[in-house]
């Protein structure tokens, strides 16, 4: 039996957020590693709230990531790059039919038939998508190379702040003689 849930942000354990019908509304299903939920939010509300949880904006992610990738359409989101939470979604965020899929639990996937596609996750379960195999393949490529820009990104930052090179031995302004 799924939990209804009103409260939910995305995290390490998300596997997919999938849209349902519920009656005349869409909702979500999320897919834990081990559990299962029904939101009342659509997949892309589950999205937006989980960046502002996080302390970022959905919109400021896209912009960052239109920049870092230069990929406009169907663009993954970092929720949460130090606990590597990147979501890619299956078709434009706005249509109803879209769902995300956490980049991290991915761990194989491949054809089954012309818009069906079999993706096996690190916990060993899996579900077939009625998404190509193209679109699946292709938004495993931009998540990493959005997860490999960042990294880049943070790892040139460190360097910056902390610059190896060209260090001078720190000596103290008074004798230590005085201290004994």
């Amino acid at each position: 039996m799924k939990l209804q849930i009103e409260e939910y942000e995305v995290n390490s354990c998300t596997m997919f957020l999938e849209p349902v019908n519920y009656g005349s509304k869409i909702y979500s299903q999320i897919f834990e590693l081990e559990d299962e939920y029904i939101s009342p939010f659509t997949p892309l509300e589950l999205i937006k709230k989980s960046c502002n949880y996080f302390g970022v904006d959905y919109e400021s992610r896209k912009k960052g990531t239109r920049q870092l990738i230069g990929y406009n359409r169907k663009i993954p989101i970092a929720i949460e790059p130090a606990n590597r939470i990147y979501f890619f979604p299956t078709s434009s965020p706005t249509r109803h039919e879209c769902i995300w899929i956490a980049h991290e639990h991915v761990e194989n996937y491949r054809r089954i038939g012309p818009n069906q596609t079999l993706v096996i996750f690190r916990n060993k379960q899996s579900r077939i998508f009625q998404v190509p195999f193209s679109t699946i393949e292709g938004q495993m490529l931009r998540t990493a190379l959005l997860k490999t820009k960042l990294m880049q990104r943070i790892e040139g930052n460190k360097k910056l702040i902390y610059p190896i090179q060209d260090r001078k031995p720190v000596t103290a302004s008074e004798s230590p003689h005085g201290y004994e």
